[in-house]
């Protein structure tokens, strides 16, 4: 499925009458609410969707700056404002309670859901199935493209934001029998630029220093949550791979962790057929 079929899927949702978000919303059974990683957008899960709608009501969307969504080029860009974003939707769509299924970006997003629903006393979110991402901030190894785009110069680099440094850095965190194909990377780009969204980068960048702000809240968001959490994580990635897997089984009171050794930074794009496995060994118990 190309990005032109999947844009034909969905619908666009307008936030506050500012922002138009793409979102594609398909599928029977419980509610899967997806969150996408940075910087891709919700194409990412086109290798399980059909497979996830099969079972579930699945809702996912591209955040603000990301994808087919809008992408105001002087906005301050921020985490929290995606979670909005996403309860926006959530609420738009009169859904009661629902399960996650989250990737890198969207993993602090998520955690910002999982604290709100500690502080406010909610009970809407059933469960949370975490991928590759930065869930504690000591243990994420941005790689050096980001920490440039994050500098005070960071804006200077966007013009430079070339297909051909995509695909080495994708290169560099997929695993190393997993790569991209050069049509996958074809399609990431093209998300990127459009609506000129690679000159926004360095303002998108933004959400490491968040993660680093809110870190103390969504790590307690985390380890003291009283629903059940799984971490599928794929080994090979430098950033957030075996390395954040083993901080996390050290710290949590029963993680529920599965390692991919074989596989990088994209499990659903790697691997889509185990992250399938074990997603739905995970979800046996509401479907």
């Amino acid at each position: 499925m190309n990005i032109d079929t999947w844009k034909a899927k969905g619908q666009f949702f307008n936030y506050e009458d500012k922002y138009e978000i793409f979102f594609v919303r398909e599928g029977q059974g419980p509610d899967l609410v997806l969150f996408h990683g940075f910087p891709t957008a919700s194409w990412d899960w086109y290798k399980i969707w059909e497979e996830l709608t099969s079972q579930f009501t699945v809702l996912a969307f591209d955040f603000l700056g990301f994808g087919f969504s809008d992408k105001p080029q002087r906005h301050d860009y921020s985490l929290l404002e995606q979670a909005d974003i996403g309860e926006a939707l959530i609420q738009h769509f009169d859904i009661q309670s629902y399960h996650l299924l989250v990737h890198d970006y969207g993993v602090s997003v998520a955690q910002e859901f999982l604290a709100r629903q500690a502080e406010q006393g909610q009970e809407m979110i059933q469960s949370v199935c975490f991928l590759n991402g930065g869930l504690f901030p000591g243990r994420h190894h941005p790689r050096p493209i980001q920490r440039a785009l994050i500098s005070p110069v960071g804006f200077l680099l966007v013009p430079f934001l070339s297909k051909a440094m995509l695909r080495r850095t994708f290169y560099r965190i997929f695993g190393a029998d997993t790569p991209p194909s050069d049509w996958e990377i074809d399609q990431f780009y093209a998300l990127m630029e459009y609506k000129k969204g690679k000159y926004i980068f360095h303002r998108l960048i933004r959400y490491m220093a968040e993660r680093k702000q809110y870190g103390d809240r969504w790590r307690k968001g985390i380890l003291e949550a009283p629903i059940p959490i799984r971490l599928i994580n794929g080994a090979q990635d430098p950033v957030s791979g075996r390395h954040l897997a083993e901080y996390y089984q050290s710290e949590a009171k029963a993680p529920d962790v599965v390692i991919l050794d074989e596989v990088g930074h994209y499990p659903q794009t790697e691997a889509p057929e185990m992250v399938l496995r074990h997603f739905f060994s995970f979800m046996s118990g509401f479907v």
